[in-house]
């Protein structure tokens, strides 16, 4: 004699929490089987039915069909494969999501005009192999007649970025900005610009970078200044403007007049005070996964008024 308890519907709906009309659809559909029926033709349910309705009930709860749940129950899928596939099937799911969430995310923050969403959403949906033709040729506007230089190969690879297999939302939201200012005619005019004057103030065969080298001279001796709210107009910014021009001399290799060294420096400056830069170089440490930059604006903004006062 099987002393296995049974479960009236009602009883079976209450210790799993499903509603009886949920519990009578599953068993119409021959998921959860009744043990017996009574002699009225009530089902009575065995304590198999509650652990198959638990299972029944997480594999909808994770959004499998009812064809594959009962290849599940029945033994006829294995679980492990079944989840599996369902979690690379979320997977596609939750990017095509986040995609659509930088999307949206960037057009709000530029206030886009329909047909810039348009531009938006089309550059955001690239293959990775797409995405890199849309960066070369990005970089080749922006390097166009310095490929041969041998200061621009590593300047060019610390521009490039390149988004991981499976990134994060933010690297998805800095990669669609970052490829809106790719379309950016006067953007990619100015890094050309600055590219070009990169190279006039470098030897063919010096492979440093410029901006590198200057950046760092402009934290080490004008950061202080800052820190202690020196005003670039004052005759206490005198000997900092003196200090940087002496090096960017250096730097050149070759003597100046001291009003042609300002002016060519104050040139070189403005040029790379250029605010769309400073996000670039933001974005591009998103993308690539590296540390925040240090924003160059407040330094270049003390400098260029020193210089213009100084001229």
């Amino acid at each position: 004699m099987n002393d296995e308890p049974l479960y009236a519907i009602g009883e079976l709906a209450r210790r799993t929490g499903l509603t009886v009309k949920t519990i009578r659809f599953y068993s119409d559909r021959g998921i959860v089987e009744p043990t017996e029926r009574s002699p009225v033709g009530y089902r009575r349910y065995g304590t198999e039915a509650v652990a198959r309705l638990e299972l029944v009930r997480t594999l909808r709860d994770l959004g499998l069909d009812l064809d594959t749940i009962r290849g599940v129950v029945d033994r006829e899928l294995s679980l492990a494969e079944v989840t599996a596939a369902h979690a690379e099937a979320l997977d596609v799911q939750i990017r095509a999501l986040q995609l659509r969430r930088a999307v949206l995310t960037v057009a709000a923050r530029r206030g886009s005009a329909p047909e810039d969403l348009d531009l938006v959403h089309r550059l955001a949906k690239l293959s990775a192999a797409e995405r890199r033709r849309v960066i070369d040729d990005f970089l080749a506007a922006v390097f166009d007649g310095l490929h041969d230089h041998p200061a621009f190969a590593g300047v060019m690879r610390s521009m490039t970025p390149e988004l991981p297999a499976d990134p994060e939302p933010e690297q998805i939201e800095a990669w669609v900005e970052l490829a809106g200012l790719f379309q950016d005619p006067g953007f990619r005019g100015s890094l050309h610009g600055m590219a070009h004057d990169i190279a006039a103030d470098r030897a063919p065969d010096d492979a440093t970078g410029l901006p590198r080298v200057l950046a760092e001279a402009l934290h080490a001796r004008v950061a202080p200044a800052l820190a202690a709210g020196t005003d670039p107009s004052s005759p206490e910014a005198e000997p900092v403007v003196a200090d940087l021009t002496a090096h960017y001399d250096r730097i050149l290799g070759r003597r100046l007049p001291a009003d042609e060294l300002r002016r060519r420096l104050l040139s070189r400056l403005e040029a790379m005070n250029d605010a769309r830069r400073d996000r670039y170089l933001e974005l591009l440490a998103v993308v690539n996964g590296w540390p925040p930059p240090d924003s160059l604006a407040p330094v270049l903004n003390w400098c260029v008024a020193a210089l213009r006062t100084a001229r």
